[in-house]
């Protein structure tokens, strides 16, 4: 069964959530908690990372998953060294 892949878009939008008012109130809007800029510039860079696998693969289509994982791997390693450094 094919996979279901995750949204690429990494741009902020209106975090605002409507919630349906009770009869008779004001409807409430509330914040919903943002997504912190480490985590995107980490999908970010994890999603650079595979597509320069993808290229220097010679651009051969059918390794997407492979790519990402060792994108993933190489980033997450990256980052972890810079933290304990």
């Amino acid at each position: 069964m094919a996979k279901a892949k995750t949204p690429r878009t990494t741009k902020a939008t209106n975090n605002q959530v409507i919630t349906m008012p009770e009869a008779g109130t004001v409807p409430v809007i509330r914040k919903s908690s943002p997504v912190s800029n480490s985590s995107v510039d980490l999908a970010a860079q994890i999603r650079e990372r595979a597509y320069q696998l993808y290229v220097e693969r010679g651009s051969v289509p059918g390794h997407e998953n492979e790519d990402w994982f060792r994108a993933e791997r190489e980033v997450l390693s990256r980052q972890n060294h810079q933290q304990t450094a």
